[in-house]
């Protein structure tokens, strides 16, 4: 897949979908290691997918100001995308970022880097990658490192072989925290809570 670099108009924050996006962060006791946590979206779309994570990182990490992909596993990758009450740039890196990683740098705070699960990940998988790129405990693996150690483990079924997009909205169950049922496959993500992260990883050139 190769995406494409677009300059869209930005849509109104009342035209984004009002989904929760489905994370899990490190606690605010961790520190250390190459991941603060995972990031599960519904679509390939960054420019629908990446307001919604804005939205819920900026009052846990301060105003997120700019964000960094590999284009290798999005189809199109925004210059820029709507956050509230101000904008955030968005850039991509083909060999410095790796391809399963999304990078976010804060205004005030400094970066984090969040696993990004492939959206037509199934229930179980999302799981496992989502705990292991959350765990304090566990061994400091790339984004890359731990998608493989999954497709290894558990075979045809892991993330790598997934090829489809999950649908951004499933019209028949709409998903609104705490106050409409949640499709089957949210039921996960939103079992691992957004947890406040610790203190930010330093920034380094070339990661």
């Amino acid at each position: 897949m190769s995406a494409t670099y677009e300059d869209r108009e930005l849509p109104r924050p009342e035209q984004q979908d009002d989904i929760a996006p489905r994370l899990a962060l490190k606690g605010p006791a961790a520190s250390g290691g190459l991941l603060d946590g995972a990031w599960w979206p519904r679509s390939r779309d960054l420019a629908r997918e990446l307001p919604g994570l804005v939205e819920a990182l900026d009052p846990l990490w301060g105003r997120i100001t700019r964000v960094a992909v590999n284009p290798a596993h999005w189809d199109a990758v925004p210059r820029h995308v709507p956050g509230r009450g101000h904008v955030v740039k968005v850039g991509w890196f083909t060999e410095e970022l790796d391809p399963h990683k999304v990078l976010l740098l804060s205004y005030s705070v400094g970066r984090w880097d969040l696993l990004v699960v492939p959206p037509g990940t199934g229930a179980a998988a999302a799981e496992r990658l989502m705990a292991a790129a959350s765990d304090p405990d566990a061994a400091p693996l790339t984004a890359s490192a731990l998608m493989a150690a999954e497709e290894s483990r558990h075979g045809a079924g892991a993330p790598g072989a997934d090829t489809e997009t999950t649908p951004v909205r499933d019209a028949s169950a709409p998903v609104r925290v705490g106050s409409t049922p949640v499709p089957e496959e949210d039921a996960v993500a939103l079992a691992v809570p957004v947890i406040a992260p610790g203190p930010p990883a330093p920034l380094v050139a070339g990661t």
